[in-house]
């Protein structure tokens, strides 16, 4: 009988990679089954997600979307200075139009529909997992692959939010699936790389530091392949040349001028820095705080997985990625969200290793069968994995911070009535969602932090506010209209009440926000303010 291949065989003889073929073992659970699975669980997820992570998931999405679906809406300074694709955006405007023509924009589904479009890519994205680590490992692995990424306390926080790290996570998974040199058996389709590349160019579209991941891909693929003229002429250079084209077509029509937004992203990001305006981090944070908050308990899980099946190739790649970001001085968590299912995908490999400690013998390939019985180690992973992740996922989705949601929620229906007249958010910049949650085109302002063009280090409005509260709001105040609703955390209100009460403001609403320090200081809550005459 024939020795069935195993990993490392594939591996060591994968100098000519073949197009792959779909991977027999998924036919167990068919593809529809795990998708529909998965859809479910990101729905739902998407539902508990009800607080606020980062300014970039409503201000460079939905924000933008919504003022090209309705004609209203607020464009940041990285749209004045084409820094921004359109084309993330654009992924929600026929959903914001279907809502309308349905009138079924609400404030409910206002506030999340977007999320509930997300958690349609990420489905896809947890499918592509899956599909990815059977490929590679089986379809055994690719169940507890699945259940690491749907597991993780990040993935749930994070994946379905509408940021465009969000749906470059998705595809860079698709991408990984279809590019033969990432594969272990050389088993592709005659067009996969073609399609892995069209992937790759639509996450780099979408967000233009994806490139650094396919960069890595790009340059293994070389090594590999034997048809390297073809690769970079006649797919490479036409492939990417279309994507770009219609991309810059699509940002020609939107900003009324040619524009390269790849390049202005370049050059703002890495050639001046410009990032480094919103906060640096020591070059090793990545390493010793990001990284491992992010896959949390699932850490040792990942390393042990990364041994012992020596997949050195997606572990180069976590430590290409980690790597170049640490060397960035402004680091945040979602801009290493597209690997963290990768190392998830080895924490699923060595809770596979653990269910069949035989698995480890065999080079790198973990059995297919059936298990009837659980091992008491195996007992103990899940429980550990899903005590440290379940409180932790729904903590942070369903409580800290959610004070902006809330207050916007609340103001979206009261303005729906009639009784808001205009806005004032004396908060640090972009503390809350905007228009696209409010959906009503009245009079609003916040505090600018705009980066300085002239000199670094310069305080912006957002800045000099925190610093002096008072001072900021009475000279402020000399200029204003009233406005008729004021919206401050409780951490400046306790400053500014004098003040707030001597132009006849009163709280309408308080709504909890943080148990723990945010930013500067503890914004337990935020509060709305509504002029009584």
């Amino acid at each position: 009988m024939r020795r069935r291949r195993s990993n490392n065989d594939n591996d060591a003889d994968n100098q000519n990679p073949q197009p792959p073929k779909s991977n027999p073992s998924i036919s167990q659970f068919s593809q529809k089954r795990i998708f529909a699975f998965c859809l479910a669980f990101r729905i739902l997820n998407s539902l508990l997600i009800q607080t606020y992570f980062n300014p970039d998931e409503h201000w460079q999405g939905p924000e933008v979307a919504h003022r090209i679906a309705f004609g209203y809406g607020h464009l940041t300074w990285e749209w004045k200075q084409g820094i921004r694709s359109y084309l993330h955006p654009f992924v929600f405007v026929p959903l914001y139009r279907l809502l309308a023509l349905l009138h079924l924009d609400t404030p409910w589904l206002m506030m999340r529909a977007p999320r509930l479009l997300q958690s349609v890519f990420s489905a896809v994205g947890d499918l592509y997992l899956y599909k990815l680590s059977a490929v590679l490992f089986g379809d055994h692995v690719a169940k507890w692959a699945l259940f690491s990424q749907l597991g993780n306390w990040f993935m749930f926080y994070c994946f379905s939010r509408t940021l465009s790290n969000s749906l470059e996570t998705v595809l860079t998974l698709v991408g990984l699936y279809f590019w033969p040199c990432m594969r272990s058996s050389g088993e592709c389709s005659s067009g996969s790389r073609k399609w892995g590349l069209v992937v790759a160019a639509l996450a780099c579209a979408v967000r233009p530091t994806s490139a650094v991941t396919w960069l890595y891909v790009g340059l293994l693929e070389l090594l590999k392949a034997h048809d390297r003229l073809k690769f970079i002429f006649l797919e490479v250079a036409p492939i990417g040349t279309a994507v770009l084209g219609l991309t810059c077509l699509l940002d020609r029509f939107m900003y009324g001028t040619w524009i390269l937004v790849p390049l202005n992203f370049l050059k703002f990001n890495f050639l001046s820095s410009g990032g480094d305006y919103y906060g640096t981090h020591k070059w090793h944070w990545y390493l010793t705080q990001g990284f491992p908050v992010m896959i949390f308990s699932h850490l040792p899980f990942c390393i042990a997985g990364i041994i012992s099946s020596k997949q050195w190739k997606f572990a180069g790649l976590l430590a290409w990625i980690l790597g170049f970001y640490s060397v960035l001085g402004h680091k945040e968590f979602r801009f290493v969200l597209p690997v963290l299912p990768i190392s998830l995908m080895f924490s699923g490999y060595s809770l596979a290793v653990i269910e069949d400690p035989g698995s480890s013998q065999n080079k790198g390939k973990v059995s297919s069968k059936k298990h009837t019985k659980c091992p008491p180690k195996m007992k103990v992973a899940i429980l550990f994995l899903l005590a440290t992740n379940i409180p932790m996922a729904l903590y942070m989705s369903l409580v800290h911070q959610r004070g902006p949601e809330d207050v916007m929620n609340f103001l979206a229906r009261e303005a729906l009535d009639g009784k808001v007249k205009n806005i004032l958010f004396l908060t640090p910049c972009h503390a809350t969602p905007y228009y696209a949650m409010l959906h009503q085109n009245l009079p609003m302002q916040f505090l600018d932090c705009t980066p300085s063009s002239e000199e670094k280090g310069v305080p912006d409005e957002s800045d000099r506010f925190m610093m002096d509260p008072v001072s900021f709001v009475t000279e402020y105040a000399k200029n204003w209209s009233s406005p008729s609703h004021i919206v401050l955390f409780d951490s400046e209100e306790q400053k500014l009440k004098n003040f707030l009460f001597s132009f006849d403001y009163r709280e309408e609403k308080r709504f909890f926000h943080a148990h723990f320090k945010v930013d500067r200081d503890l914004q337990a809550s935020i509060v709305v303010y509504v002029r009584i005459r």
